[in-house]
């Protein structure tokens, strides 16, 4: 028997406040609904995104009073939908803010929370410098949590270069890895799909990746190609270069399939790692 799950990426563009990421947000998750989803799914900081010589500087509240994300559980509510917000900017210590992805359930409750755990700080050449650290606080707790349609991991953007994440969230059970982006255009030309369609071949899990697309307010540029990825490593659906709803109907019994032609995840042994410096003679 077939577990079929419709699914939406909302491809949407980074927005400067509040106001216009939540406008655009709605609508798109609007569509979405009409068309039959079960679930949505949206990109690293849907709540709004600029930056400011180099740091990223979202808009940000306390979380029980951000507007978008009090806008995205009445929706939810509304329409008896569960929703990835994939990222909102949320007050944090010490002068810092939080990148956090929240699951919402389809009375709009928070069942999960995941602070980013890996700070995008980056220098891709002479002029294009991101530092996420300066402004951002970052979690340390890998989130796997339990839905009616299946498991789901959670993560942000940048964690996607460190697969051993993933793995220990397919080994505790998640069926779906989330990956919200606002992937730059740089390095998404040269390694977005590549490392999507590696995390979900290791795992033997689906890979959902709704990923802004679009200048940023500031500097930047999201890549978009919001990606929906089998276990097989298959690209299922792609959302381009342009903003809207990437949708596909998966069947999660794909991942048990996947898994027991391939069962690598059972496989890890212990290993002592060894580095030679220079002997001539080893004994």
């Amino acid at each position: 028997m077939q577990r079929l799950l419709n699914i939406a990426c909302l491809q949407t563009s980074p927005k400067p406040d509040f106001d216009q990421a939540l406008a655009e947000t709605l609508g798109f998750a609007q569509a979405a609904v009409t068309a039959g989803a079960q679930f949505i799914a949206l990109p690293e900081y849907c709540g709004g995104l600029a930056t400011d010589n180099g740091a990223l500087a979202p808009p940000f509240v306390p979380e029980n009073e951000h507007p978008v994300l009090l806008g995205l559980r009445d929706f939810s509510a509304a329409n008896k939908i569960w929703m990835l917000i994939g990222s909102v900017a949320v007050t944090g210590s010490n002068g810092k803010i939080i990148n956090r992805s929240l699951l919402l359930d389809d009375v709009g409750m928070v069942r999960a929370r995941y602070d980013k755990i890996h700070l995008f700080d980056i220098q891709l050449s002479e002029n294009e410098v991101y530092c996420e650290s300066e402004r951002v606080e970052p979690g340390n707790t890998s989130i796997v949590a339990d839905t009616p349609f299946g498991r789901m991991g959670l993560s942000i953007c940048y964690d996607l270069r460190f697969p051993h994440l993933y793995r220990d969230m397919a080994q505790a059970g998640a069926e779906i890895l989330f990956v919200p982006a606002a992937f730059t255009k740089t390095t998404g030309r040269a390694h977005w799909h590549v490392l999507n369609k590696a995390r979900a071949i290791e795992n033997g899990a689906f890979v959902v990746a709704p990923c802004a697309v679009g200048p940023i307010t500031g500097g930047g540029e999201s890549y978009g190609h919001s990606l929906i990825v089998s276990p097989w490593g298959e690209v299922v659906s792609d959302g381009g270069e342009r903003t809207g709803v990437v949708q596909a109907e998966i069947d999660l019994n794909m991942v048990a399939a996947t898994r027991s032609r391939i069962p690598s995840l059972i496989h890890d042994r212990p290993f002592q790692l060894v580095t030679y410096k220079n002997e001539r003679d080893v004994a």
